[in-house]
């Protein structure tokens, strides 16, 4: 089996059933296997599931156990020499998979790749950045961001001076769309479940680079993905106090930092 595709689903069938449609297209001419692993599962996705893609392996979850807990299931159920993690809200464009395959195939020391992700638009999202410092989370959350110095930090963080064009190793990237190397994957190890939910990519691409496999921005395949800011809503103050996705974020930032206390 050449490519296993991992897909995490969490109540939003009908935005699974365009990214399917999407893999169903991409993946002609490749030896590949879907997995779907749904999180607090709903009878009508796996109906669609059986019904409309009966090739599908389907593993459906009564509650919400973590980003990182179905991710890992999903690596151990697949086969394939090459694993792509992807969010149910992406769409891959016809070439993606196979262009990515095959950079993989050509750069043994490249560990993890991610594509170029788009808004349905056409205008790129950011989905590669720097490591996180401790004042980027205060930054990103709080009016400082908009000093001079939290505006210098978010553009480090987010490599504003980078083109978006190029192919280029990064710190790490955004684990909506992530293609990595089964020989990297058990050196490295699975996501670390301490993470519910944020910084588990982090976390994961920091540890390919610790064991010498690289980390790289790959453009040259293009996915769109329906991102929506569940941790940003109202803004602000509002934000802090009220939204429970912000305070996943910040337990998940205080996890990542006490774990690498001390590294740059």
């Amino acid at each position: 089996m050449k490519l296993s595709i991992i897909i995490t689903h969490h109540r939003t069938p009908e935005l699974l059933r365009l990214c399917l449609n999407s893999l169903k297209e991409a993946s002609q001419n490749l030896s590949c296997e879907i997995l779907v692993l749904d999180s607090e599962a709903q009878d009508e996705t796996e109906e669609m599931i059986k019904s409309d893609f009966p090739d599908i392996k389907f593993l459906p979850f009564e509650k919400n156990t973590g980003y990182a807990k179905i991710v890992n299931v999903g690596l151990r159920q697949a086969q394939g020499e090459y694993l792509l993690v992807l969010n149910a809200d992406i769409l891959a464009e016809k070439d993606s998979l196979r262009k990515m395959t095959e950079y993989m195939e050509a750069n043994p020391k490249v560990g993890l790749i991610g594509p170029q992700l788009l808004n349905f638009n056409g205008t790129a999202q950011d989905s590669y950045f720097r490591f996180y410092k401790p004042l980027t989370i205060v930054y990103r959350r709080t009016f400082l961001g908009k000093t001079a110095r939290g505006k210098k930090e978010l553009n480090r963080f987010a490599m504003a001076d980078f083109d978006r064009q190029s192919v280029r190793e990064v710190d790490w990237l955004l684990g909506a769309a992530m293609m990595l190397k089964r020989a990297a994957l058990k050196e490295v190890g699975p996501m670390d479940e301490r993470f519910f939910l944020y910084l588990e990519d982090t976390d994961w691409c920091r540890r390919f680079w610790a064991k010498g496999w690289s980390v790289v921005y790959f453009p040259q395949a293009r996915m769109h993905h329906y991102h929506g800011r569940v941790s940003k809503k109202a803004g602000g103050l509002a934000d802090l106090l009220f939204n429970k996705y912000t305070w996943i974020h910040i337990s998940s930032a205080i996890k990542y930092f006490w774990k690498y206390k001390g590294a740059r």
